[in-house]
């Protein structure tokens, strides 16, 4: 089983896309979603070989500027099998600098991988198989003061028995919302020796649990595995990746969508020509909606799995 440790024009200013959250400001989700009804996404690319190495880059998670990219990587220069990385650019369109090690206070000769940044950045959620755990891999916090400071994270902790278990728990995706006002953590989870489900616990803005986890049962296939889930500022669109039925290859990327989130998700779809007969997996949405970003090992890349990325354009159509 692979563990994902977990990647436009407008009709509202972007900055109230980006993933605002006061009850006032509801309306934008509506906006939002809007835009993005039946879009379609471009071809994949590489991002090439500044982040992309012989190693394995996966697990990537963008700053609310898309400036700051998060990953996972097990390239040379790191403390354990796989550690997280940080990479900027001067902006949205420039070329990535070289990419930095977050170091030892989140780093450890463990694994750590699966980044996830909340919506005000001064939380990053990541997985670990570091000793002290509950289980086989689990879910830690890490807060932050400035959050324009990639190496000013506290000491991670645990997020405690209402999200980790003696199996796997990876995948952590952190969505803080205006509809309800409360923040929700969307993970995966597989006991010991079975197959991953998607699940969701609730979260307080500062990343406390607030009561176990449950099951997503209309995003988890009962003989496959789902995993790696990133969602919409407005929690009303999902991207996994899944070895369920009718998928290209081993692990496929695919979506789903809700009116509120009061409601069920709609039945996945499969995200089609961004898949390929390889493994295409964790995916993560930027904060605007626009850029999928997503780890692959289809033939083209540098080794193991690469970082790829994909953007769309808006439709102007409404949402079923």
């Amino acid at each position: 089983m692979t563990i994902a440790p977990r990647i436009l024009a407008s009709l509202t200013p972007l900055a109230l896309l980006l993933g605002c959250v006061t009850e006032s400001q509801g309306p934008t989700y509506r906006i939002q979603a809007q835009s993005f009804a039946n879009s379609e996404w471009s071809a994949p690319g590489n991002l090439g070989a500044t982040i992309n190495t012989a190693a394995n880059e996966q697990g990537p998670t963008l700053s609310k500027d898309g400036r700051t990219l998060y990953f996972g990587s097990d390239r040379a220069g790191g403390s354990g099998s796989f550690d997280l990385w940080v990479a900027r650019r001067a902006c949205s369109d420039c070329p990535w600098e070289p990419p930095e090690n977050l170091g030892p206070v989140v780093n450890t000769t463990a694994s750590e991988t699966g980044p996830g940044l909340s919506i005000d950045e001064h939380m990053l959620f990541f997985t670990s198989t570091r000793p002290g755990g509950q289980g086989l891999s689990d879910l830690y916090i890490s807060h932050r003061a400035n959050p324009n400071d990639d190496f000013g994270w506290e000491p991670p902790v645990g997020l405690g028995a209402d999200v980790n278990t003696a199996g796997s728990e990876a995948g952590a995706e952190y969505l803080q919302n205006a509809e309800d006002g409360a923040g929700n953590l969307y993970f995966n989870r597989a006991p010991p020796g079975g197959t991953a489900d998607i699940y969701y616990a609730p979260l307080t803005r500062d990343g406390e649990t607030r009561g176990p986890a449950t099951l997503v049962t209309e995003l988890s296939h009962p003989t496959a595995t789902d995993q790696g889930s990133t969602l919409r500022t407005d929690g009303r669109e999902i991207f996994f990746f899944s070895t369920r039925p009718g998928g290209l290859g081993g692990n496929d990327l695919w979506t789903s969508t809700r009116r509120s989130l009061h409601d069920p998700w709609s039945t996945p779809v499969n995200l089609g020509p961004l898949n390929s007969a390889a493994a295409d997996q964790q995916p993560g949405l930027s904060s605007d909606g626009r850029t999928l970003l997503f780890a692959s090992s289809r033939s083209g890349g540098f080794g193991g799995t690469d970082i790829y990325m994909s953007t769309r354009t808006p439709s102007g159509k409404q949402v079923p």
